[in-house]
C-alpha cells in the first residue's frame, strides 16, 4: 500500500544527503533477504557469538544496577584499559583522561574525526577499494573525497608513490584502513614509513581505522600512530566489533591528541552523550580477560582463509592471499561478467551471496568480496556452489568464442 502525501517533504531535504547513494552492500542484500536457503559470504560480521564471560559482565552490570549515563568520554576504567592495551600491543602512550574517548562503534569515531577537522572544500584522500562509509561521511562533513586506487598487482596495498599523485594544496586528511575492508590488504613496514614521510612533507592529518588490527596473519599488529612523529598527527580509531565478536554491542573508541579529543567530545556530547554503560562494561571485560578468545578466533579465521583462497584459485579465479581482516577479494574478470552480474546470477542460480566490488568504489569493478567469517562447513558448500557456477560461465564463454 502506498500512502500519498500532499506535503512536499523532498523540498526540505539537504541536497548533500539527497545526492548520497544508498550503501551498495545494503542494496544488494535487499535481494538476499528475499531468497531462501542462501549461504551468505556478504556481511562483515563474525559468526562467533560474543564469548560468555563478556556477555556475563553485561548481565552482572545490569543486576548491579549499572543503567546510568557515563562521562561523555566513557567509563574511566574502560578508558584506562584502552590506554593500557594500546601501550602493550602497539607501544603507544595515551593519557586516558584526555586522549581516549569511547564511541558508538568505530564508525561514530570516524564521523566525529571528520566533522571535527574538515572545513568546506577540504580534500580527504581515501585509498580504494574502501569501507563504504568513508566517502559519504566525508561529504556529510563538507569535505571532498578523493579516492586513490590500489591494484591487485600491489596486493591492494597503498603505495607512497601512488598516494603522492593525488595530493593537492587542498588536501588535509588521509584515511587509512589496514588491514583493509574489503581486500584484506596490509601495509608493510617500509611502505608505512614512506607514507609517513609524505604525511609530514604535506602537513597532513591521518585518520587510521584500525578495527581489524588484531586480525593479522603475517605477524603482530601494527599501528600507524606508532611510527616516529605520527602519533600527534594520527586520530586512531578502533573498537570491539571484529576482534572480540561484538558487532551488535556498538562499542568503539578514539585515541588522539588532547586538542582533537576536546573538540570531538563537543560533537559527541550533543549528539550521542555516551555509549551505553552495559556495553562499556562488557568491553572492559573483553580487554581484561579476552586475549585467548581473540587468539582462538584468529586461528580459526586463518584456517578458513587458506581454504577459501585455495578453492577460488582452483576454480580459475585470480585471488591474492589476504594478510588481514576476514575477506578475500578475487577477480571475476575471467568469467566475462561484471561484478554486479556475477553476484546477482550467483545468488539466483546457486544461492550464494557475495558483494560486488564496486560497492567499495569504482576500482572494485571486476572483483567480488567474500567474507570467510562463517563456518568451515558453510564455506566449503559455498565454494562448491561457486565452482559449479564459474565452470558453467567459463564453458559458456569458451563456446561463444569458438562460434565467433
Amino acid at each position: 500500500m502506498t500512502i500519498t502525501y500532499g506535503f512536499e517533504a523532498q523540498r526540505f531535504i539537504n541536497p548533500t544527503v539527497k545526492n548520497i547513494p544508498p550503501s551498495g552492500i545494503r542494496r544488494f542484500f535487499d535481494l538476499v533477504a528475499s531468497t531462501r536457503g542462501v549461504i551468505s559470504l556478504g556481511v562483515g560480521e563474525p559468526d562467533f557469538v560474543t564469548p560468555w564471560h563478556i556477555r556475563e559482565a553485561c548481565v552482572q552490570s545490569l543486576e548491579r544496577g549499572y543503567t546510568m549515563y557515563t562521562s561523555n568520554y566513557g567509563l574511566p576504567e574502560l578508558r584506562q584499559a584502552i590506554a593500557d592495551y594500546l601501550a602493550e600491543r602497539f607501544g603507544l602512550s595515551y593519557d586516558p583522561q584526555k586522549q581516549v574517548m569511547v564511541t558508538i562503534g568505530a564508525s561514530e569515531a570516524v564521523d566525529l574525526a571528520l566533522r571535527t577537522v574538515i572545513n568546506p572544500g577540504d580534500e580527504v584522500l581515501i585509498p580504494e577499494p574502501c569501507y563504504v562509509s568513508y566517502r559519504p561521511i566525508t561529504q556529510l562533513a563538507g569535505g571532498v573525497p578523493v579516492t586513490v586506487p590500489t591494484t591487485m598487482a600491489d596486493e591492494f596495498a597503498l603505495t607512497a608513490a601512488q598516494l603522492e599523485k593525488y595530493v593537492t594544496p587542498r588536501t588535509k586528511v588521509l584515511i587509512l584502513c589496514f588491514p583493509n575492508n574489503p581486500t584484506g590488504a596490509v601495509l608493510d613496514e617500509a611502505e608505512m614509513q614512506a607514507i609517513a614521510s609524505l604525511v609530514k612533507k604535506y602537513n597532513l592529518l591521518v585518520i587510521s581505522d584500525e578495527i581489524y588490527a588484531e586480525l593479522r596473519y603475517d605477524g603482530p599488529p601494527r599501528s600507524f600512530a606508532a611510527l616516529p612523529g605520527m602519533q600527534e598527527r594520527t586520530i586512531l580509531v578502533s573498537g570491539f566489533s571484529k576482534a572480540f565478536a561484538m558487532t551488535g554491542w556498538r562499542v568503539g573508541y578514539v585515541a588522539a591528541h588532547p586538542d582533537f579529543l576536546a573538540a570531538m567530545v563537543k560533537i559527541h556530547q550533543y549528539t550521542i552523550l555516551c555509549a551505553p554503560v552495559m556495553g562499556q562494561m562488557a568491553a572492559l571485560e573483553a580487554l581484561r580477560h579476552g586475549r585467548q578468545d581473540v587468539e582462538r578466533m584468529v586461528a580459526e579465521y586463518d584456517r578458513r582463509r587458506r581454504l577459501v583462497v585455495s578453492r577460488l584459485r582452483e576454480m580459475g579465479l585470480e585471488c591474492f592471499e589476504p594478510r588481514g581482516a576476514f575477506y578475500v577479494f578475487p577477480s571475476i574478470k575471467v568469467t566475462g561478467l561484471t561484478s554486479t552480474q556475477f553476484a546477482e546470477e550467483l545468488l539466483k542460480e546457486e544461492k550464494v551471496a557475495v558483494v560486488p566490488g564496486p560497492a567499495f568504489g569504482s576500482s572494485g569493478e571486476g572483483f567480488i568480496r567474500c567474507s570467510y567469517a562463517t563456518s568451515l562447513a558453510e564455506l566449503t558448500e559455498a565454494m562448491n556452489r561457486m565452482e559449479h557456477f564459474v565452470a558453467r560461465r567459463l564453458a559458456f564463454k569458451h563456446r561463444a568464442v569458438a562460434h565467433a
